[in-house]
């Protein structure tokens, strides 16, 4: 199961972060069944398969945190045996996939209170947080139209529309992403979510940033939805995923070179809150 897991993360054939970080988590349940001689060797085999994990896809924050979190409550344990510590690992793994499970839902729902009736949103990709938004606002029956961008080059967009399909409360519509500037004028808000946020800026999937400078220079106010294991402090440096040219075009590019860059960045100046389970900070 890691090994099938490092394959997911590295094609990132799981897209949100958070879900990145729960499969991950879930991923190291599989060293219960490891036999192991001593406490200090099944300690040794939890941080290899968690590096494992983490070198998988160095872009992603949560990643990161999560699984420092479990290694660190298994590294310090005072487990007596193998099976003690195989216990506090089961711990440790129960509770990083509830923070993360719960943290969405309580950013998610403070975010939703952001929508009013009748309002227009738009909104980039397929973050899961921010389906929970939409999600929460439609459990409160509020009736509102969004805007979903294609999100190329793999069409992450395509992915929201489908799954609001036949809510009786959301008129979907799908856009290009080259139709923002165009659209934004009737939008009272844009929902996006974020991989991490480090210092004054926060990386997010591609074409994030210019959807927030174009909203920024139309007056339309940005929320960012995630959760607080997203903000990084030391020892993460962020490295963008630069994807496979073939996302862009099928057919071998002649004379030219294809760049995939898989985030941008963008300064949180140009946002208006960013909401997570502990409140919507203001910008």
């Amino acid at each position: 199961m890691i090994d099938e897991t490092v394959r997911q993360i590295e094609e990132m054939q799981t897209q949100s972060a958070s879900i990145v970080a729960v499969k991950a988590a879930e991923a190291l349940r599989e060293l219960t069944d490891r036999e192991c001689h001593t406490v200090e060797d099944f300690v040794r085999v939890v941080k290899q398969n968690s590096s494992a994990l983490r070198r998988a896809n160095r872009s992603h924050a949560p990643l990161y945190t999560t699984q420092q979190r479990i290694v660190t409550r298994v590294a310090e344990t005072d487990a007596d045996t193998v099976e003690e510590a195989k216990e506090v690992l089961e711990t440790a793994i129960d509770e990083v996939v509830t923070m993360v499970e719960s943290s969405k839902r309580s950013a998610a729902e403070t975010a939703a209170t952001l929508i009013d009736e009748g309002d227009t949103i738009l909104t980039h990709e397929n973050s899961s947080t921010v389906m929970a938004t939409f999600e929460s606002a439609i459990e409160d029956d509020k009736h509102f139209e969004l805007f979903v961008t294609e999100s190329r080059p793999r069409f992450l967009g395509r992915r929201t529309a489908r799954q609001l399909v036949g809510e009786d409360t959301v008129d979907v519509v799908l856009i290009a992403d080259g139709a923002v500037g165009h659209y934004l004028a009737e939008c009272d808000r844009v929902f996006i979510g974020m991989n991490c946020l480090i210092e004054d800026t926060i990386y997010n999937r591609i074409g994030t940033y210019p959807i927030v400078a174009t909203a920024a220079d139309r007056d339309v106010p940005v929320t960012v939805v995630g959760s607080s294991s997203k903000f990084i402090g030391g020892g993460f440096t962020f490295e963008n995923n630069i994807r496979s040219a073939s996302e862009v075009m099928l057919e071998p590019p002649e004379g030219f070179d294809v760049e995939n860059p898989g985030y941008d960045a963008t300064p949180t100046r140009l946002l208006d809150s960013v909401v997570t389970e502990d409140g919507i900070i203001e910008f």
